[in-house]
C-alpha cells in the first residue's frame, strides 16, 4: 500500500526566481505607501511588518522563512504571500529590522523602503 502525494503548490507565475532555473536574479521593486518595517506592539518580543517584493509560491515563501528562522533572535515567521505583489512578512523576536532586511535580501527578493 503506497500512501499518496500531496498535489504540489501551483507556480503563481512563470517568473519565479527561486524555481525557474533561468529566472533572472535582480528581483522588481514596486513602490507602495505601506512603510517597510512596521511596529505593531510594545515590548521586547514585538512583531514586526515587512512588505516584500519578488515572491511568487510557495516555495519563495519557505525560502523566506527559513532564512529568517535561522537568525538567532527570530522567534517566529509568519508569511501572507501575495504572489507577483507586495506580500507582508512578520517576524516576531528581538532582531534588528537591518538583520531581518539583510536576509530577506540575501534569500533572492526586496523589502520596501
Amino acid at each position: 500500500m503506497t500512501t499518496p502525494t500531496p498535489p504540489l503548490l501551483p507556480m503563481a507565475s512563470d517568473g519565479c526566481g527561486c524555481c525557474a532555473p533561468s529566472a533572472p536574479s535582480t528581483p522588481s521593486v514596486k513602490t507602495s505607501s505601506a512603510p517597510a518595517a512596521t511596529k505593531t506592539n510594545a515590548g521586547p518580543d514585538v512583531p514586526t511588518v515587512y512588505q516584500v517584493t519578488g515572491m511568487t509560491c510557495g516555495h519563495c515563501a519557505k525560502s523566506v522563512t527559513q532564512a529568517l528562522q535561522a537568525l538567532p533572535q527570530v522567534d517566529d515567521v509568519q508569511i501572507d504571500l501575495t504572489a507577483g505583489g507586495v506580500s507582508t512578512v512578520t517576524v516576531t523576536g528581538v532582531v534588528p529590522p537591518e538583520m531581518v532586511r539583510r536576509a530577506i535580501e540575501e534569500a533572492g527578493y526586496t523589502v520596501l523602503s
